[in-house]
């Protein structure tokens, strides 16, 4: 059966607060249980962190770099402008549906209940395999700091035994760790993810000021290819190089994943989606430009192995180099917390609505924190579950997390497209006329938004067919074992087949409607 797309409009109270939020909520067909304890700031973080610039373009300037020169720049603002469409016609979304698990709730009603199932499915996947991602970043940055966080062996390369086993030592602590705080409530969550947000914040100006202090070139190293190709042969070292920047500009939805612990959802979700996007947008492009200008050299191959890293330690010393790596570990951290939050809060929506193997387990609220306690730690297991992979097997790991972000296009074009084909009937039926609880009008893109959400579409569906594909540069570079080029497929495929099986089994609850077909006037419970 297919839901819905009447918006029920927010309750018209004289007062915005937790009861006009609780009954707003109610609208939608479910009681609040969740404790709404994040503002504006915390919101904002949640989006920031999971991108995490400070982390990923640090773990993935060298790949950029190595395949297409200093001039794979240009794939970040070409990649943010893409992804910023998508951000513009997710903030309607967060406006007009303000709940957890955003990703699967707004699929299933835009859509169906089957395709929403399987937007919500392909993003958890992807969100647990992000968690290992994430936390395995420590084993970049903190053996660096101090040998003695190098806890076995000697060598700290990911792709060495002692090092990939050290990796999934440090990054398991960390898991464990950010499980406890996701465990122990939202509002210890919001408070150290926001003061991590703001030491990144502070870490990225410090990069910014201090490598423009140091550098040896002017802007125009930009248009340099570092000889990987001219004109049109220079197209296909261009698209993998964009894989850097696909790869970090993701997860800008998590305010929206977080919408029935915040605070005046429909007015704060879609600004702090469209500023965290924008934040790391602008500091992770200006991260890019001065590392290129302040690199001691372009030809040496340092920048292709070592990256940003080696940039920091060559201009600023070790000490200095230290502090800005010990700001990146902090990073690291709160992008961990972060990720889990939001794939805890999509295990939680789904299981509300019983189309998950052990629901009524999965949507139970903790009465005296207001947080779902298994979600987080059913996610924190999957993550170090998959961090197993890398002992041995480091180009299996790196094959899985590269995926992953296939994943997430693909469920963002689960969202993107079902919009496109409603916007086009006329979507959203007038409800722009509908207010946020302090009284402003629902944010909208008007008159540009079937242009707006046209090209998102087609941006994600590009993005989806360039990650992929199936490059033996990009997921099997020492040409050992065939299955791994066409991994991208392989995982997709098994992973929707998995979820095609789960799915027959609880369709026949994921097609109940969570919201009246007829319309609800004033956002009160039909």
């Amino acid at each position: 059966m297919s839901l819905s797309p009447t918006v029920p409009a927010p309750p018209r109270a004289a007062a915005a607060g937790d009861g006009t939020d609780a009954v707003d909520l109610r609208t939608f067909g479910y009681e609040p249980e969740l404790r709404r304890s994040i503002g504006s700031y915390a919101s904002f973080a949640a989006g920031f962190s999971f991108v995490s610039i400070l982390t990923t373009v640090f773990q993935l300037f060298a790949f950029g770099f190595a395949f297409g020169g200093p001039a794979f720049f240009w794939t970040w603002p070409l990649v943010f402008a893409g992804q910023f469409l998508v951000a513009l016609t997710f903030a309607e979304l967060a406006a007009r549906y303000p709940i957890s698990g955003c990703i699967y709730q707004w699929s299933r009603r835009l859509s169906n209940a089957t395709v929403g199932w399987f937007a919500g499915w392909v993003m958890i996947i992807a969100q647990t395999v992000t968690v290992a991602a994430a936390a395995i970043a420590l084993q970049v940055v903190l053996p660096s700091i101090w040998s003695g966080f190098q806890l076995v062996g000697g060598d700290p390369s990911l792709t060495s035994p002692s090092g990939a086993t050290n990796a999934v030592i440090l990054g398991s602590i960390l898991i464990a760790l950010t499980t406890v705080v996701n465990v122990v409530g939202v509002r210890l969550m919001a408070i150290i993810n926001s003061i991590g947000v703001t030491l990144e914040i502070i870490g990225v100006a410090a990069v910014i000021v201090l490598l423009l202090v140091h550098a040896e070139r002017g802007p125009g190293v930009v248009f340099d290819t570092g000889g990987t190709g001219s004109g049109f042969g220079y197209v296909g070292p261009f698209l993998v190089s964009a894989l850097m920047a696909a790869y970090v500009v993701v997860g800008f939805d998590s305010a929206g994943e977080l919408s029935e612990e915040t605070r005046d959802p429909r007015h704060t979700a879609p600004r702090t989606i469209l500023r965290a996007l924008a934040a790391s947008g602008l500091g992770g492009g200006l991260m890019l430009l001065v590392a290129l200008m302040a690199a001691p050299s372009l030809t040496d191959g340092r920048l292709a192995t070592e990256g940003l890293p080696y940039v920091l330690t060559s201009r600023l010393g070790e000490t200095g180099g230290r502090i800005l790596l010990i700001d990146v570990a902090i990073a690291v951290a709160v992008c961990t917390l972060a990720i889990q939050t939001a794939g805890s809060r999509m295990v939680f929506s789904m299981a509300r609505d019983g189309v998950l193997p052990f629901s009524p387990a999965l949507r139970k609220v903790s009465p005296r924190t207001g947080t779902p306690a298994l979600p987080a730690i059913v996610v924190g297991v999957g993550a170090a579950a998959v961090l197993l992979v890398n002992i041995g097997q480091p180009a299996l790991f790196t094959a899985v997390t590269s995926v992953c972000i296939v994943m997430l296009y693909l469920a963002y074009a689960l969202v993107t497209v079902p919009l496109l084909v409603r916007r086009s009937k006329g979507w959203p039926h007038g409800q722009d006329a509908a207010v946020t609880e302090r009284g402003g009008r629902l944010f909208s893109l008007g008159r540009f938004g079937l242009v707006v959400n046209a090209l998102a579409v087609v941006y994600g569906i590009a993005m989806i067919l360039n990650l992929g594909w199936p490059r033996q540069e990009v997921y099997d570079p020492a040409g050992g074992h065939w299955y791994l080029r066409y991994f991208p497929l392989l995982f997709v495929g098994g992973a929707l087949l998995l979820g095609g099986l789960a799915h027959l089994r609880y369709r026949a609850r994921s097609a109940q409607p969570q919201l009246p077909l007829t319309a609800v006037a004033e956002g009160t419970p039909a």
